[in-house]
């Protein structure tokens, strides 16, 4: 092997090194972790990066964890898997700005009072109270 190739794939494994390193400072800050703790759930039983776990930590998901719900590529993932399925993402509109009536508005009116009946009747005292209860996240994404 060349010098050059050696400094050359160097480079590389640096650049991407500070990719990581930069997502996961801005990973830490937005979900006001610890950048340690990022980096220790990275490691392997020999305290190496294990690859296999930055590759799931980049992946996309199909839910969205901090609104509640299916995001736009999980309803296109659960379309792909269920032909014939109706199944949409929340109308995230201001109330304000919806048309009175319209389609969308009436979707929402119905989902909030649906949700409403299911966190009266499906949850405890502490659960209702809790902001990140996947429930009252929805129910936020949604401006019930």
């Amino acid at each position: 092997m060349k010098i050059l190739d050696i400094i050359t794939e160097d480079t590389k494994y640096n650049k991407q090194f500070d990719i990581l390193e930069s997502f996961i400072k801005h990973l830490a800050v937005e979900e006001n972790i610890n950048e340690e703790m990022i980096w220790e759930s990275l490691e392997d039983d020999a305290g190496e990066i294990d690859p296999n776990l930055v590759f799931k930590l980049f992946e996309k998901s199909d839910k969205n964890p901090r609104a509640g719900g299916l995001s736009k590529a999980g309803v296109k993932k659960y379309r792909r898997e269920h032909p014939g399925s109706k199944i949409q993402t929340a109308v995230t509109t201001k109330p304000s700005k919806l048309k009175p009536g319209s389609k969308a508005a009436k979707r929402r009116k119905s989902f909030c009072a649906r949700m409403r009946g299911m966190k009266k009747r499906n949850t405890s005292a502490k659960t209702a109270r809790d902001p990140n209860s996947n429930i009252n996240k929805s129910l936020r994404r949604w401006h019930c």
